[in-house]
């Protein structure tokens, strides 16, 4: 089964923000603030928290996908 085009935009949109959302988070918990003003070590520090987090976003979102077609393609055997 192939996965509408629908399901692959919004499902990789969503996964990328949450994802670079909970980076960003995890960033400023450990004290690194990706909106400092200039760039700064503190600031590259939070902009790689936040690219990492929206990298395994957008991961578990395409696993989710593939988890989705294996259970249809199995409930279709």
């Amino acid at each position: 089964m192939k996965s509408s085009p629908w399901v692959v935009g919004i499902s990789d949109a969503v996964g990328f923000v949450i994802g670079a959302q909970c980076g960003l988070w995890l960033g400023a918990w450990l004290g690194f603030d990706a909106f400092e003003a200039g760039l700064t070590n503190n600031a590259l520090v939070g902009i790689f928290f936040l690219a990492v987090g929206g990298g395994l976003g957008l991961q578990l979102s395409s696993r989710w996908r593939a988890k989705r077609a294996q259970r249809a393609a199995a409930k279709d055997e």
